[in-house]
């Protein structure tokens, strides 16, 4: 099993995604200042896996970092929170992950016990996606039968998360004892699914092919493939999902072509607070563009747009599959009945 993100002997340890495929890289740190780092530049990413990196970063902050009363130490953690949104500002893990770290310090005065339930309230984030993705797999692979075509874009396996991923972790568990094949799109323009997702799929042994992004159309028009999972960045109460750039043209080939188009992420994706009108979707440097690795394959003074994500319909959206159920049409009421549900069990 890929350990993307880990706890252990005082140390944060991540893979490097930038270096995948070529190189296999893993970084050690007690510095807070370099997961908010791998964060901005995409070493972290994915909306579960910066999610879980997000309350470490708060753990070394209270393990690490120099205070002497409750307000130097929640005057820390506001600071790190804001330099960690600062970084990526679209994915909603993060904010969870900063609520329940926040709600540490709410619920106690003595500093060694902050310090001490801090770690472990980021610990049992960690442990809770690895157990969410357990789940969403389960419920998810119901949805695939034997022989059948995945599309999936950008990467949502291990890589993304803590623990096996979301769409990819359903892709991975009904290949466990079904034949199926893979189309992955490259995901331009950080090719997340050329270097990511094909090299989670190869090391599975589950067949895939690579298609440029724009493949996309002609791929489904020849019924090349019969169904599509994807992710996501941050799940509206109404339905609307928030993913990686490409996703919406995706979605809206397959509700042309009527090809079941599902989206997989753990109930902590869901934002109850914001409408779509207050969501702030991340603009990043154009370099990533017009930039592959350190060649220029455009003008080196050129102009480009590069949003790092979009915005699908639920009307487009055939079933949300979480941890705690699949949403099916209307996915909106059906996602609230689900929330609603969560929220009862616990009481």
């Amino acid at each position: 099993m890929i350990i993307n993100i880990e706890f252990k002997d005082g140390k944060v340890r991540f893979i490097d995604t930038n270096s995948l495929p070529n190189r296999f890289k893993i970084v050690e740190t007690t510095d807070p200042d370099e997961i908010v780092k791998a964060i901005k530049e995409m070493k972290i990413r994915g909306a579960p896996a910066i999610g879980g990196a997000s309350a470490l970063c708060l753990a070394l902050v209270a393990l690490y970092k120099k205070y002497s009363t409750k307000e130097e130490i929640r005057k820390l953690i506001e600071e790190y929170s804001n330099k960690l949104i600062n970084a990526r500002p679209t994915a909603y893990n993060m904010y969870f992950a900063i609520d329940r770290i926040k709600n540490v310090l709410n619920n106690e005065e003595n500093l060694e016990k902050i310090k001490a339930k801090i770690v472990e309230e980021a610990l049992k984030i960690c442990e809770e996606d690895i157990e969410a993705n357990k789940k969403i797999a389960i419920f998810g692979e119901k949805l695939i039968e034997d022989n059948d075509v995945i599309l999936t874009h950008c990467n949502t396996g291990a890589l993304a998360t803590i623990g096996i991923g979301t769409a990819l972790g359903i892709i991975a568990k009904a290949a466990e004892n079904k034949k199926i094949k893979v189309y992955v799109t490259e995901t331009r323009p950080k090719l997340q699914g050329s270097r990511l997702t094909a090299w989670e799929l190869k090391k599975l042994g589950i067949p895939y092919k690579i298609i440029p992004d724009s493949a996309v159309g002609i791929v489904m028009k020849k019924r090349m493939v019969n169904k599509v999972f994807v992710g996501a960045d941050r799940i509206l109460l109404d339905g609307h999902v928030i993913n990686k750039i490409g996703t919406l043209t995706i979605a809206l080939i397959a509700n042309y072509y009527k090809i079941p188009f599902y989206v997989a992420a753990p109930i902590s994706t869901i934002d109850v607070k914001n409408t779509i009108e207050n969501v702030k979707i991340e603009e990043r440097d154009k370099e990533e563009v017009i930039k592959i690795k350190r060649f220029y394959i455009a003008p080196k003074d050129a102009d480009a747009l590069n949003l790092a994500f979009d915005i699908t319909e639920p009307e487009l959206i055939d079933a949300i599959i979480t941890d705690k159920g699949i949403a099916f049409r209307p996915v909106n009421v059906n996602l609230q009945k689900i929330l609603a549900l969560s929220h009862n069990a616990k009481l």
